[in-house]
């Protein structure tokens, strides 16, 4: 279990208290209350596990909690009542009430517990009245020996919900957090999936269920384009998503989505989810093709859910709200009145629908600032006698909200998915009836038109087609869109970071090693360290040296270096050790030494620099070898044991921080998606190997010719991408992985499998015709096999999605609005797909993901360069920037374009700045970087003050220039020789224009004669500075031109 935060229960167990200690409600004053949980339930909001949750996070099972007079009770199992006590040192003042833990053993047959429990109820104030939960019922033994106990004591049973909704009601700082998060989360779902979803289907008229709709809902929060890596586990549906069409539909949270066909008219859409158990709802109705009619009837219901929101205060009651919308519809649209919903909402939180705050007739209850409601408001049974089928006849139309309540202004409204009629009807006109339309009908509608389609079949599919288009408010609209995300930037980094902020991070301490743990383990019985020789132990890793006849051990890795050498008659062995005060002891600066300030706790202690041993080469009589053998025989076999140290210390320094994989499982199924003779890298042998790679029931699993395998599993793929063999030399799948694995002895986080396409190297020598006719065959040849290759691919990403349900989706790099740059080492074609910025084809790899990018800044812009660089600032300023580098000028536009897409922001400048030093300064004092404006330092001045320098610049220089007419004789005298030419030209052309109008469409002899006089002007300027007179050429003397024909 996690840890339970001890000042939110502190915090809330007194908010519990007060309230029920001072209710004057009858039906909510009792004696104690009990909240006890089984093992299952039938359903996944009931008021016990609510109370559960607001008060430790987690749901607890076969559980009682018994809130008394001044004690609360606790019984549970041993390992739970351990977790629970955790609130014990949390309690600091006498306002909370005291705890008491009883455990329940595994011993079912004792029920001491129950008796105690019992006995502690009735000292409660009177003893006789007692809150319970009679509806919700759960599975397991103690819940029924609970319930039996309790209705053998006799207590009167009270329903206690009434009381705990109104506990729950009011949200603190840190539930509106949660609901706004997952708001956030029911937002992006059904802007960026559901809706894109429909409007793909009505675009390919294809045949779709309402109920797969509804599954693939369910599906999306494990896709991190909508749900960020981090919150996937904290996120849940609150119920299965709610689609409808074709004339049946139920305006209710308990309807499901049927087994018919998506109908093209109106489509509802109604989806929750929790996040961190507290949760969110949103109801949108799609229009296809409304009539007027429906359309006046959606704005009218679109203006009374913004009069409820309006109303919706702190301090209104439920009822008269109600009614005061109500009585609004029954005054401005009576026919209206009798197909409004029963009701207008309830209060969500925990709970999805609070049904003692329901916004009804009947209920009194009054809505207090910090309570979250789910307002929704529809009209059902209307008709639509211009439909052209049975189904559309009838029809509904349904939004919904979920709002937070404010003191003195309106509600504030958590899910801001776009609802007025131009977001939400779908509008078609086929490309037929475009055509048929006169170009005066397409002026006099063209304003009505923009504002209302959101689809039509000539514009369909226009992500690439939208780069091109010449709109001539394009970069106004970017500029306010800029501004938008550039107010927005500041705000959230602001309180991102200081979310964040909480105590230093404790660098990983090294552990020191040791050679024997104590005296008893060294090895005295050997014969080197009898006759006081070196030994060197591998078992422990570990050197004894003899010093002053006494043997001393030393691990392996205090040495630093050693040498052997013989001089004359000796061998001498030499040893450096690591010691405090040498410049190789510094963090990350060997391997094997000992780095980190905790390996010399004592720095006043004496150790060995180096040591000397010599020994002599000559062999005395009757022994069996020279003295100095020890010392070669030692030499060895330290080197050895060093080197093995140093690779096994390699290794372990891979293998931190990686993650524990679960096991694959291996699905014997024939029919597995599979792809065969793929290459891999990187590679972890030098020569390459084709293998196979076949999809598996958690995870892909590549076996290599030569029997190696490696393991990929789904839930550690981050990006999956498919890239085509359409202008490339190779066609790949490449796996962007969550975690790092190891693979041969690297650790890896990118992997790619792959298999070339075509030839790299092209014979420039073919002439003949034989050729000419050998080189069309071999195109056609690879045509399809690229034809080929991209159809296995495309079928085998095809069954991997099917086999995972889409918790594997494979992204596609946009070609189209791919640009050069230099990320690593050298240039290449950088390509965005839905979620990052890719190149895969050159090694190293890059990916880069755009939901953790917080800022683009381009450095170096300025018109007289051919370059820029493009600096990614993360949302997680402990990360390192990253940097393209040498991007051409001309794809700016393009870049801008593409990142205003996708909702990010940038800004452009002609300096390079130092980014290290600029993100350190940031993360030691964020609040006062962002008291100074944060990130507008980056952004550039305003267009008024740009215009303003702009002119000032252009009238110094107006200023300045003021040619002399000597320049002027100069000029006109160097021009002299050739004007007569320039005046026949001149003739003979129509009207001398601009420049570019006389130099457009010339011909091939023009071109050469002009390049004739520009050698001649070269010539006559070489022969002026030189004083010295040459001939002039005739018109007709072959000159050397530099635009030359090219060749037929």
């Amino acid at each position: 279990m996690p840890d339970l935060d001890k000042e939110t229960f502190n915090k809330r167990i007194k908010r519990f208290y007060n309230y029920w200690q001072n209710t004057k409600n009858d039906n909510e004053i009792m004696d104690a209350i009990c909240v006890v949980t089984g093992t299952d339930s039938d359903s996944s909001y009931y008021k016990t596990t609510a109370i559960q949750q607001w008060l430790f996070g987690v749901e607890i099972t076969d559980t009682a909690i018994l809130f008394l007079d001044k004690l609360v009770v606790f019984i549970a199992s041993p390992k739970k009542i351990q977790f629970l006590k955790q609130i014990e040192s949390g309690k600091e003042n006498d306002h909370l009430p005291r705890y008491k833990f009883i455990t329940r053993e595994k011993n079912e047959s004792d029920k001491s517990f129950l008796n105690e429990a019992i006995e502690l109820i009735k000292k409660s104030k009177e003893g006789k009245k007692i809150g319970a939960f009679p509806k919700e019922k759960f599975e397991g033994d103690f819940f029924k020996d609970w319930n039996k106990t309790l209705d053998q004591a006799g207590f009167d049973k009270v329903d206690a919900s009434a009381l705990v909704s109104s506990i729950l009601a009011i949200k603190d700082e840190l539930e509106l957090n949660n609901v706004k998060k997952a708001s956030e989360i029911t937002n992006k779902i059904f802007s960026k999936y559901l809706k894109d979803q429909i409007i793909n289907i009505i675009d390919g008229e294809k045949k779709v269920k309402h109920v797969k709709l509804s599954e693939g809902v369910e599906q999306a929060i494990n896709d991190s384009r909508y749900v960020s890596n981090s919150d996937k586990q904290l996120v849940e549906i609150c119920y299965p998503a709610i689609v409808q069409s074709g004339g049946n539909y139920s305006l209710k949270f308990s309807a499901s989505s049927d087994k018919n066909n998506l109908h093209f008219g109106t489509i509802i859409c109604a989806l929750g989810f929790r996040y961190k158990n507290y949760c969110s709802n949103i109801v949108r109705t799609l229009m296809v093709d409304p009539p007027e009619s429906m359309q006046q009837n959606y704005k009218y219901l679109l203006s009374l859910e913004e009069s409820l929101i309006d109303s919706l205060r702190d301090g209104v009651r439920l009822n008269d709200l109600y009614e005061k919308i109500k009585h609004k519809c029954q005054s401005e649209r009576a026919d209206l009145v009798d197909k409004l919903t029963a009701n207008f909402g309830f209060l969500i939180g925990i709970e999805f629908r609070e049904a003692n705050f329901l916004i009804s007739n009947k209920n009194s209850n009054s809505a207090k600032a910090g309570m979250t409601f789910q307002v929704s408001i529809g009209l059902s049974d209307l008709s639509n006698s211009e439909s052209k089928d049975d189904q559309g006849k009838k029809y509904a139309l349904f939004i919904g909200d979920t709002v937070q309540v404010n003191k003195d202004e309106a509600a504030t409204v958590f899910t801001q998915s776009k609802k007025k009629m131009e977001n939400v009807g779908i509008f078609i006109k086929d490309e037929e009836e475009a055509d048929e339309e006169s170009e005066e009908e397409k002026e006099t509608t063209k304003g009505k038109k923009e504002s209302v389609d959101l689809l039509s079949r000539a514009t369909r599919g226009a992500l690439l087609q939208s780069k091109t288009r010449s709109d001539t408010n394009q970069e106004h609209a970017r500029r306010e869109h800029q501004r938008e995300l550039a107010k927005r930037l500041n705000e959230e980094a602001r309180e991102r970071l200081l979310s964040q902020k909480g105590p230093a991070t404790k660098e990983k301490v090294r552990k020191a090693i040791t050679a024997y743990r104590n005296a008893s383990q060294l090895p005295y019985k050997q014969t080197e360290i009898q006759e006081l020789k070196i030994y060197v132990d591998k078992g422990h890793e570990t050197i004894i040296l003899p010093i002053f006849g006494c043997p001393a051990p030393f691990h392996i890795s205090t040495l630093k270096n050693l040498s052997s050498s013989v001089e004359g008659d000796f061998t001498y062995l030499r040893l450096n050790f690591f010691h405090p005060g040498v410049t190789i002891n510094k963090p990350s600066s060997s391997v094997a030494a000992p780095t980190s300030e905790g390996t010399y706790p004592n720095q006043d202690c004496v150790y060995i620099k180096e040591i000397t041993y010599r020994a002599t080469n000559i062999k005395e009589a009757g022994e069996i070898s020279a003295p100095s053998t020890n010392l070669g025989l030692a030499f060895k076999y330290i080197k050895d044991m060093q080197k093995e140290f140093k690779e096994k210390e390699h290794e372990e320094k891979e293998k931190e921080g990686m993650v524990k994989q679960d096991n694959l499982v291996l699905s014997h199924n024939k029919n597995n998606p599979k792809l065969k003779d793929l290459y891999i890298r990187p590679s972890a042998t030098q020569k390459r190997t084709p293998g196979t790679i076949e999809a598996h029931t958690n995870g892909f699993l590549y076996t290599s010719l030569r029997g190696e395998k490696i393991e990929i599993l789904y839930n550690n793929i981050k990006h999956a991408i498919f890239q085509p063999c359409d202008h490339e030399i190779i066609i790949l799948v490449h796996f962007h992985l969550k975690h790092a694995i190891m693979y041969g002895k690297k650790k890896i986080i990118d992997i790619q499998f792959y298999t070339e396409v075509g030839e790299v190297i092209t014979d420039l020598g073919k002439h003949t015709k034989g050729g000419d006719r050998d080189d069309l065959i071999a195109e056609q040849s690879e045509r399809e096999m690229r034809k080929k290759l991209n159809m296995a691919f495309k079928s085998f990403i095809e069954k991997v999605e099917a086999l995972t349900n889409h918790q594997i989706q494979f992204e596609k790099p946009f070609r189209d609005l791919g640009f050069n740059g230099t990320p690593n080492r050298s240039m290449v074609l950088l390509q965005p797909t839905t979620s990052c910025l890719i190149n895969v084809t050159e090694q190293p790899p890059f990916i880069l993901t755009l939901d953790q990018i917080e800022l683009v800044h381009f450095e170096r812009v300025s018109f007289h360069l051919k370059n820029f660089d493009m600096v990614f600032i993360f949302k997680d300023y402990n990360k390192k920037v990253v940097m393209i580098t040498s991007i051409p000028m001309n794809q700016l536009d393009q870049i801008k374009e593409w990142l205003n897409s996708c909702d990010i922001k940038y800004t452009e400048g002609l300096q390079s700045f130092n980014w290290p030093k600029i993100m350190k300064t940031i993360t030691d004092d964020p609040e006062g970087f962002f008291e100074q404006g944060g990130w507008s330092f980056l952004e550039p001045e305003s267009d008024e003050e740009e215009k303003e320098v702009d002119d000032d610049i252009s009238d110094e220089e107006d200023d300045a220039y003021d040619p002399s007419e000597s320049e002027d004789e100069s000029e006109s005298e160097s021009e002299s020789a050739y004007s007569e030419s320039d005046e026949s030209e001149s003739e003979s052309e129509s009207g001398s224009g601009s420049g570019s109008e006389s130099e457009s469409g010339k011909s091939w002899s023009e071109l050469e004669e002009e390049a004739r006089r520009a050698d001649l002007e070269v010539d006559s300027d070489h022969s002026d500075r030189d004083n010295k007179k040459r001939k002039k050429p005739m018109p007709n003397s072959k000159t050397t031109s530099s635009a030359k024909k090219p060749r037929k």
